[in-house]
């Protein structure tokens, strides 16, 4: 750790990938702590696999792989991802985990096959699409930091000003609409909020393994507290450590990819929560059983001198 330290300070390019895998894991462990309450752990793989046509098609429209101009294009796509996945749990009798399922497999697929499609072309100026599928941190420029960081200022700044309404979203929506207040303003606002952060972090951790990243810090905070502050409080800095240790890593090993190390972490953090959380974890468990178990004994031997 020493060494990497070193390393952020002497190395321009670690410390741009760091502080850009550090805000990344901040804003994605936030907002995945609304996708866990609201249990729509799909959304996050649904959004980033329909994401993959868009920055394809992007390419093919413009002939650039500008790194705005494609996230454009994954943001459309997901956000049309989005609405088919509200409209066919609105107008059909299915759940809403198969249409996440449809949408996922139906528009990966036609990513996939525009990605081939144009990987066999003679010009090499597509070159480099396919980082989408599993990331590449290196990629990572002092603009893309920037964005990361508005992007993460812009959700506290939104959390802050609706922090009772969304709140009243999450544990009581019917309650929040009596209140008057605009629940379907708010869901699309955190909805829009997801698949922002999904598409900014494609290029680091990439499609497939996106979801993970998305979810793990929110399921690990929630093993240590009840509180929905404190869990996206706790979310944000796991994410943050998940991005931070990730980077550093895969900076010191050769041959590592930083994205899949990222999510390593993560789900590292995930595993240590469900073992040694101090309520929900499995030896708190273990131990309650078992104070439970003496005091049942306890009580039938007191029944039975009586």
């Amino acid at each position: 750790m020493l060494e990497f330290l070193e390393l952020i300070w002497s190395d321009y390019t670690v410390r741009i990938i760091t502080m850009g895998t550090a805000a990344l894991g901040a804003i994605l462990g936030l907002l995945g702590s609304f996708a866990v309450l609201r249990k729509q752990s799909l959304l996050g793989d649904a959004i980033s696999h329909a994401a993959l046509p868009g920055i394809v098609l992007a390419f093919i429209l413009t002939q650039t792989k500008t790194t705005y101009v494609l996230l454009l294009g994954a943001i459309i796509s997901g956000l049309i991802g989005s609405v088919l996945i509200n409209s066919i749990v609105k107008r059909t009798h299915l759940k809403t985990d198969t249409a996440l399922g449809i949408i996922l497999s139906v528009f990966f697929g036609f990513g996939m096959l525009l990605l081939t499609a144009i990987q066999k072309q003679p010009d090499a100026a597509q070159a480099g699409l396919d980082k989408y599928l599993f990331g590449q941190a290196a990629t990572l420029m002092l603009e893309d930091v920037k964005l990361l960081i508005a992007v993460l200022g812009l959700a506290l700044l939104i959390l802050f000003l609706f922090y009772k309404e969304l709140k009243l979203l999450l544990f009581d929506a019917d309650y929040a609409k009596t209140l008057g207040i605009n629940t379907k303003y708010l869901d699309v606002l955190i909805t829009v909020f997801i698949i922002v952060a999904i598409v900014l972090g494609l290029q680091t951790v990439g499609v497939v393994l996106m979801s993970a990243m998305l979810l793990a810090p929110a399921a690990a905070a929630r093993q240590w507290t009840n509180s929905l502050s404190t869990m996206l409080f706790l979310s944000a800095i796991l994410g943050m450590i998940s991005g931070v240790l990730g980077t550093a890593i895969s900076a010191s090993q050769d041959n590592l990819s930083t994205g899949p190390v990222i999510v390593i972490i993560a789900v590292s953090l995930v595993v240590i929560s469900f073992i040694f959380a101090p309520n929900r974890g499995l030896i708190a468990k273990r131990v309650q059983q078992r104070k439970n178990k003496k005091l049942f004994e306890k009580i039938k031997d007191d029944a039975a001198t009586t």
